[in-house]
């Protein structure tokens, strides 16, 4: 890019980190360790599985810290030891002590997946699409002790699709956030970039996604209901019970004809194309749908397995 970055210690766990470090170790930044969360058991054996952030560290050969604690004086005394001019914080998992925040000459700096002040917190990517808005973004700032209300540093909007999925969002997000590290970096260590504070009183929060956000609620607006579901998509997944058994649903959209009437959550039509199911003051179009235990499958081959039909009421 042109310019020079500052000595670093990224410290980065999920899907979302990746652009960044990748985009760090392309720029040739000064990489002094990549600190991530300890391998997690993970799929049906359970076995121990490396962050993926951790998988793209060894392969460009960076030393790599996994403590189980942040806080601990081990984690503190070796960042301290590498004096790095700069924290880098992306989706790491963990809250860093103030201590930690204190040892970088430049500050900590924070990738975050939305325009703050608005959706501080843990799950900002999904909140933004179940809230409606139409516009989001990325940005960077100085951690504090506090949650997401360091001093703003750079940041960019990002337009919201009408059919944006959480999964969809969650890439591009990265891919933008990647870029405007990579400037924020640049220019703190050149001087030419001044932190500003937060409006505290515009403030949002995007808690973390628990499992009674992900059922499907009948009785919401329709425009909402779909919302719910793009924002969950892939993962955890909208749900709603059938038979028994959680029905996740996928590829989602509000129809503009109404219910007629409908309870909600009644399957108003069946078809290969999808179902159509009502909802508070509409009705909704799901094209995917994936029974518990089963792999996702899309309207045409679920239903060739499985008995859905006209007049049958979900959520029940």
């Amino acid at each position: 890019m042109g310019k020079s970055l500052p000595s670093l210690i990224f410290m980065g766990t999920p899907e979302f980190a990746l652009p960044s470090l990748q985009a760090l170790i392309a720029a040739g930044a000064p990489i002094l360790l990549v600190v991530t969360q300890p391998d997690r058991p993970k799929g049906r054996g359970q076995k121990l599985a490396p962050s993926p952030v951790k998988e793209v560290a060894l392969a460009h050969g960076l030393p790599v810290f996994q403590p189980g604690r942040v806080k601990s004086p081990e984690v503190i005394s070796r960042v301290e030891a590498l004096a790095p001019a700069c924290l880098v914080v992306v989706a790491y998992g963990q809250l860093l002590p103030e201590r930690l925040l204190k040892v970088p000459v430049l500050g900590t700096v924070n990738l975050h997946a939305s325009l703050l002040p608005k959706y501080r917190g843990a799950a900002p990517i999904p909140w933004a699409l179940i809230e409606g808005e139409t516009v989001t973004g990325v940005t960077t700032m100085l951690l504090d002790p506090g949650m997401d209300t360091g001093d703003m540093l750079f940041s960019r909007e990002v337009p919201i699709g009408p059919e944006e999925t959480g999964g969809s969002l969650h890439d591009r997000l990265a891919e933008v956030g990647a870029s405007v590290l990579l400037e924020t970096l640049a220019r703190l260590a050149d001087g030419s970039l001044r932190p500003r504070p937060q409006d505290h009183s515009q403030a949002t929060y995007a808690p973390m996604i628990h499992p009674k956000d992900c059922r499907v609620n009948w009785q919401e607006e329709a425009a909402r209901v779909s919302r719910c579901i793009r924002a969950l998509d892939p993962w955890p997944g909208a749900f709603t019970l059938w038979q028994g058994k959680r029905l996740k649903l996928f590829g989602c959209r509000a129809l503009s004809s109404g219910a007629l009437g409908a309870l909600p959550g009644t399957v108003l039509a069946s078809g290969p194309d999808g179902l159509d199911v009502a909802a508070g003051g509409g009705a909704v179009h799901i094209r995917s749908l994936q029974l518990e235990g089963r792999r996702r499958l899309g309207a045409a081959d679920f239903l060739k397995g499985y008995q859905l039909t006209v007049g049958t009421v979900l959520g029940e």
